[in-house]
């Protein structure tokens, strides 16, 4: 993986299975990654589809996937930052449950890395103000950002 962004976490998520089904907890009042409760909000990505680049100005965002699979890509374009332009990728979702908590200023975004829709749970640390939000925005196949979202076979 290399160097992690600067601020970026990843809290590996615990499955407790039983007869009945299973149990995932995915982020705590109590946990060492809450800050704040801002809300909770459910985002899909159909198969092969890129949703991408996003960052907020004042908003941190904890994000897992609780269905399907997911590459999660994190880029840092904080001038002043140690970890300036690097990029992290994580693939997670049922088959590596993780909480990544996703500090202000560094972009993000996601592909559905399998052939059914995925479903993403946020809980950022603010609102989502309608009248002034909280983004910006690049296209997700930015100059800006040293990124190819294409599957890689290695």
């Amino acid at each position: 993986m290399g160097k992690i962004i600067a601020g970026v976490r990843v809290k590996q998520l615990n499955v407790m299975p039983d007869e009945r089904g299973r149990l995932m907890e995915i982020f705590r009042r109590d946990d060492e990654l809450f800050e704040k409760f801002g809300q909770v909000y459910l985002t899909t990505v159909y198969p092969g589809v890129v949703k991408a680049w996003h960052a907020h100005r004042f908003q941190n965002d904890n994000i897992a996937v609780v269905k399907g699979m997911a590459k999660i890509v994190l880029c840092d374009l904080r001038a002043k930052s140690k970890t300036f332009n690097v990029v992290n990728e994580f693939f997670i979702g049922e088959q590596n449950p993780c909480l990544i908590h996703i500090p202000a200023l560094v972009y993000h975004g996601f592909k559905c890395v399998g052939n059914k829709e995925v479903f993403v749970i946020n809980v950022p640390t603010n609102t989502y103000d309608y009248k002034k939000p909280d983004e910006m925005r690049l296209s997700f196949d930015t100059e800006k950002i040293p990124y190819d979202w294409g599957r890689r076979n290695y």
